[in-house]
């Protein structure tokens, strides 16, 4: 077997020095090629690791009850990903818990994840799940949401600012320039998300003259039945005077309709919305919801158990941006993907992608409205 020109420095030096023992040379020799790495592809490209897949990826998802999204498909993308990279993986929702996401974070730790990748409820608890992850060794993986003050390695999501200007955008293709009242249904305080959707939307809507807010309030932990509430009181309080309704997602959104009805009769309030859910497309085939934001949650859960697995080979993952965290004063590298603003005319986009089944939005009375609207 030929030594390489690293071991033959060391033999040399040794000899000349008088160091001659066979123990001396062989542990010399060995530090020396531990020192120069082991000559892999991944190290020649600037990887860390011999690209073999070890340890496991725990996965840890907000609720099911501020969208439909995270049990119905980012579970089964996320799982569909690791089976086939073969990666072990733990997924488990934290109910809408802060003790329950911290206390399945600690069993995840406990049990010898190497990767976690999470989607906090609110950024404290998420961010001392983070640093108690760092102090393990264990790298992290924000999903969805940004945690302000944390210590993940990267940061997966949608360009939330611009989910906001679709919002927006959607808002006024429905209202038009004339003189419109707007009330905002912003989504959780607690959330950075819907911080960026509110500045996304007011980027597009504070600059139409013609516009007048007239209310605005952040619905807690995104629960439709408080967005309910909210928007009765709002409607009492403008008496019934508003035009348009900037919903952050479908749920909030489908709220404000089920108070529009109920306190108005033949006239038409127009109201945005987040997530394509079923719901939220019949509302637009109805007409009682003017569109929704489509953000194709495939392409997000492949990013992340990308990102996920290139970790577990000891790799640096691609990303494409960075995202600034305030708080942590620092930039998180970043994947974040291209939301879509979903119309009546191209519901049929939701359907094509698998994202929504037409058998279970052409139900009924729907099967005509979706005839109509092209839906296949």
């Amino acid at each position: 077997m030929r030594e390489n020109t690293s071991t033959l420095l060391v033999r040399r030096t040794l000899l000349r020095r008088g160091i001659v023992g066979l123990t001396a040379l062989t542990a010399a020799a060995s530090l020396t090629l531990s020192a120069c790495g082991n000559g892999s592809d991944d190290d020649s490209k600037g990887g860390s690791g011999s690209g073999a897949v070890k340890g496991k990826v725990g996965v840890i998802l907000p609720d099911t009850t501020s969208s439909t999204r995270w049990e119905s498909f980012d579970r089964p993308y996320l799982e569909q990903a690791f089976k086939a990279a073969g990666v072990q993986y733990d997924i488990q929702n934290a109910e809408g818990s802060t003790q329950r996401f911290q206390t399945i974070a600690d069993q995840m730790i406990t049990s010898g994840v190497s990767v976690l990748l999470v989607t906090g409820l609110d950024s404290n608890s998420a961010a001392a799940v983070q640093r108690k992850a760092r102090s393990q060794g264990v790298k992290t993986i924000d999903y969805d949401r940004l945690t302000l003050g944390g210590v993940s390695d990267y940061y997966v999501s949608f360009d939330n600012v611009r989910v906001g200007e679709e919002l927006g955008k959607g808002l006024q293709k429905c209202l038009g320039d004339k003189a419109a009242n707007i009330a905002y249904l912003d989504g959780s305080p607690t959330d950075n998300n819907a911080t960026l959707f509110a500045q996304g939307a007011h980027n597009i809507l504070d600059k139409v003259s013609s516009y007048k807010k007239v209310a605005e309030q952040a619905v807690p932990d995104w629960k439709p039945e408080k967005a309910a509430t909210i928007f009765e009181q709002i409607w009492t309080e403008q008496h019934g005077k508003i035009d348009g309704v900037l919903a952050a997602n479908d749920n909030l959104g489908n709220a404000a309709i089920a108070v529009a009805k109920k306190n108005q009769e033949g006239g038409k309030v127009a109201v945005t919305g987040q997530d394509a859910t079923l719901q939220g497309l019949q509302n637009i085939l109805d007409g009682t919801q003017c569109m929704t934001v489509y953000k194709p949650v495939k392409q997000e859960a492949d990013a992340a158990s990308k990102l996920a697995i290139s970790l577990l080979k000891g790799q640096r993952g691609e990303t494409s941006s960075t995202v600034n965290d305030p708080q942590g004063k620092r930039d998180v590298p970043s994947v974040l993907l291209i939301p879509i603003g979903i119309f009546k005319d191209n519901v049929k986009q939701v359907v094509a992608d698998g994202f929504v089944k037409a058998a279970d939005l052409c139900k009924g009375a729907y099967a005509a409205k979706c005839k109509d609207a092209g839906v296949q």
